[in-house]
């Protein structure tokens, strides 16, 4: 995983403070392989909450700040669960929180 631990708190602590202490973070893409450079901070997130899309840009602003690095964020909508995307995604991602 390409996130520093400072990267992956910072991740963490602003997920639970705008969707609450359920929510999780799982980061897929290019940034889950060690041997690859660049790339965007793809993260999957997961609430028992439904986030509406003023909070998903609030929490997209935040990131890409804290981080400085472009962020795509996908929210699993916990009344229909993952999209076909989601589930892709899913397949190859790795916790945030628990990552080394």
């Amino acid at each position: 995983m390409r996130l520093t631990s400072d990267q992956r708190n910072r991740i963490i602590r602003a997920i639970r403070e705008h969707l609450g202490e359920d929510a999780t973070a799982w980061l897929y893409g290019s940034r889950t392989a060690d041997d690859r450079r660049g790339g965007d901070v793809d993260l999957l997130i997961r609430s028992s909450a439904v986030i509406d899309v003023r909070e998903q840009a609030i929490l997209h602003d935040r990131l890409e700040r804290e981080l400085a690095l472009p962020v795509d964020l996908s929210f699993v909508d916990p009344r229909h669960g993952m999209n076909r995307f989601q589930r892709l995604a899913a397949a190859g991602a790795v916790p945030v929180e628990a990552a080394p």
